[in-house]
């Protein structure tokens, strides 16, 4: 992904709402269904790490983009973007 890419998809982000929240548990097979699920619909999604979960963001990213097979976009605070491509119908037409 080219940084004009990455701009654009963090244009996208910054007026979405976090759908998915990832809490005290952390990273569990639920949580990487439920998101693989959504991004498999949106291609854009954003989650949010609730202040109970002790993991570092930026990891738990990683872990989840590895087991989604998806992209970090940013990671800002306690804020996740993360994006896949649809390769049946995409919506997100990438610069």
């Amino acid at each position: 992904m080219t940084s004009k890419q990455r701009a654009y998809l963090k244009g996208l982000a910054m007026t979405m709402d976090p759908i998915i929240n990832i809490g005290k548990s952390g990273v569990t097979p639920e949580l990487v269904a439920s998101v693989d699920e959504a991004i498999t619909k949106r291609e854009l999604i954003k989650l949010s790490v609730l202040k109970n979960c002790m993991e570092d963001p930026k990891a738990l990213a990683e872990t989840v983009a590895g087991r989604t097979k998806s992209q970090v976009v940013q990671v800002i605070g306690k804020k996740i973007v993360l994006y896949r491509r649809n390769s049946k119908k995409p919506k997100i037409e990438l610069p």
